[in-house]
């Protein structure tokens, strides 16, 4: 029988006691998120976060570290649809000086088998500025596949920008795993 790899991270929802962790990540990655992304930068946006997230059709994540409890990434599943759909759409960010170790590979196989296992969702769709060459080799990576191109999708710091539109369904998971 294969032996499991080691893990080196676990995904957990965040609290009120994240707050200055999740803040000072945040800051310390503007750099590395510009201008794809921006987060909670002091208490009163974190608390707009956290209020969004506990939503129920919204389900966040923080990517720990095992080894110390760091705080390296968020995966959020957003606008859940149930009935007929089962659906959500995945935001997801590494924070420095965490990013280019593998964590956020690890944390999105975590991810999917408990969307598609716990929450029983069929399709989780990322989409992702066509510009951002990480991000997109993450989805392909993690068996998402290019479904079509999205011009001006979202506004994000202040400019609708154009977006790549990635899937994965249940079945196309389970083929992988």
């Amino acid at each position: 029988m294969p032996r499991r790899a080691k893990a080196h991270v676990y995904l957990r929802p965040p609290t009120a006691r994240d707050r200055d962790a999740l803040i000072d990540a945040y800051r310390r990655s503007a750099k590395l998120h510009r201008p794809w992304l921006s987060g909670p930068r002091d208490a009163a946006a974190f608390a707009r976060y956290l209020k969004h997230v506990r939503q129920p059709t919204h389900a966040s994540f923080l990517i720990r570290r095992v080894e110390d409890d760091a705080i390296v990434g968020v995966m959020n599943l957003n606008e859940i649809v149930r009935g007929v759909f089962h659906s959500a759409y995945l935001g997801y960010c590494a924070f420095a000086p965490f990013d280019g170790q593998g964590y956020m590979t690890e944390a999105m196989a975590l991810l999917l088998r408990h969307a598609f296992t716990k929450m029983k969702l069929h399709r989780i769709e990322a989409n992702v500025q066509p510009g951002n060459a990480r991000s997109i080799a993450l989805v392909k990576r993690c068996g998402f596949r290019l479904e079509g191109y999205s011009p001006r999708y979202l506004k994000i710091a202040g400019r609708w920008r154009d977006h790549e539109r990635w899937a994965i369904t249940v079945e196309d998971w389970r083929r992988k795993e």
